[in-house]
């Protein structure tokens, strides 16, 4: 059903001067470099944690889903956190969070450990370091104009980090050992802290673009009253099911097939790579036309490269062309879904709305990550997985179609009445 009349809207802020435009989106960019570099990453662990504890592929597996319905959890958690009392408290925390637990995961030799340290330290605190409390932190600063771009620069430095972390964890794993490579991790996750200075404050709302008169609660129950923010939350489950199981287990298809493991790290790094230019061309596509076509296009062409990918000989190259392709459009759905959210709600409780969209993402990561490990030790390989990912990424394409959403152009012009 329709929503609810949305609550009116104050003035969208003016925009800042050229160098405080580049110094919050640098500073939130450089963040979530460190917070999904890590993250995304932890699948290169797999292997080493499994020689040094023996606790079997199916025990990290589950922890590392842990992990990944955690990360959504912490996204309303510090998203609310940060609308509240802005986003310095939410970055500090998050920060010490990872830092303690990636120092204290050498040091576990138990499922309930590791679930503890991965699953639920390392996770939570990228979590709070992550899309719904920075790109929160950053749109309340701009106007709508410059919003979509923004967060595109944003996610391209998610998606640099992923194609820094990935061979950085290797080269350390191979030549300094899994306890000097998760302390490693551990300093570098401490470094957010001075990097984050810029966004400590909290915006002021009404120079925001957030809603007037309308308290937390009330924004949630017209969000969810609304059938286009379920379509977001049933597109994004499907996203995170796909992300989380090809980031954990596209090492163990690697190792399958006879490969080294530099081609996973190279893949691994080789999606980063590919989704700096995705999300920068989502970001630019965003400004130009409709939000959910672009999602739409996005889940349907990773339904054709999971395809592909199935009947492909899986050689080497293979991979290369499967990660670049997947990578075009990995992370690449962010800008356009914290784009949605904003144009349909406002912006003063983006960090909260956001984050919930995100946790119904990272329920289907823990689905993903889960199910991968069980898959691969029920039948021996990933093939029922990745037939699953091609029916959901089809399911997740034609789901945003039914969108309520203005024409980029026709809502410039109403603003600018």
């Amino acid at each position: 059903m329709n929503s609810p009349p949305s609550p009116s809207v104050s003035p969208a802020p003016a925009t800042p001067p050229v160098g405080a435009f580049w110094l919050l989106v640098l500073a939130a960019a450089s963040v979530l470099l460190v917070t999904t570099g890590v993250r995304m990453s932890l699948g290169l662990y797999v292997a080493p944690i499994n020689e040094a504890t023996g606790l079997g592929i199916a025990a990290i597996s589950f922890a590392l889903a842990v992990a990944q319905i955690m990360w959504g959890v912490a996204q309303p958690l510090f998203g609310a956190l940060a609308d509240r009392f802005g986003p310095g408290l939410s970055l500090f925390v998050g920060a010490v969070m990872m830092a303690a637990g990636m120092a204290l995961t050498p040091f576990v030799d138990s499922s309930l450990g590791l679930t503890l340290s991965l699953g639920v330290l390392v996770a939570g605190g990228a979590g709070a370091g992550s899309f719904s409390v920075l790109l929160g932190a950053v749109s309340l600063r701009l106007p709508a104009a410059r919003r979509a771009f923004a967060s595109g620069l944003i996610n391209a430095g998610s998606s640099f980090g992923q194609f820094v972390f990935a061979p950085l964890s290797q080269w350390l794993i191979a030549g300094f050992g899994l306890a000097t490579a998760l302390f490693s991790l551990a300093v570098i996750a401490l470094l957010t802290i001075p990097v984050s200075w810029p966004l400590r404050h909290k915006a002021e709302h009404p120079e925001g673009g957030g809603a007037v008169g309308v308290g937390m609660t009330d924004q949630l129950r017209i969000a969810f009253a609304d059938r286009s923010y379920w379509c977001l939350h049933a597109g994004f489950f499907a996203c995170g099911f796909h992300i989380a199981f090809l980031a954990t287990h596209l090492p163990g298809a690697v190792d399958l097939c006879g490969l080294p493991g530099s081609v996973s790290a190279n893949s691994l790094a080789l999606i980063g790579l590919a989704n700096i230019f995705g999300g920068l061309g989502a970001g630019w596509l965003a400004q130009r036309y409709r939000m959910k076509w672009l999602l739409f296009w996005m889940y349907a062409s990773r339904a054709v490269m999971v395809g592909l990918y199935l009947v492909a000989p899986k050689t080497d190259l293979t991979f290369y062309v499967f990660a670049f392709g997947l990578g075009l459009t990995w992370l690449a759905t962010v800008p356009p879904t914290a784009g949605l959210v904003g144009k349909l709600f406002g912006l003063r409780y983006l960090g909260t709305l956001f984050g919930l969209t995100l946790l119904s993402h990272q329920i289907g990561a823990f689905f993903g990550a889960w199910l991968g490990g069980l898959a691969l030790v029920e039948f021996g390989n990933y093939d029922t997985m990745f037939v699953a990912d091609i029916v959901l990424a089809a399911l997740a394409a034609l789901i945003n179609v039914p969108i309520r959403e203005a024409h980029p152009v026709a809502q410039a012009a109403c603003a600018a009445r």
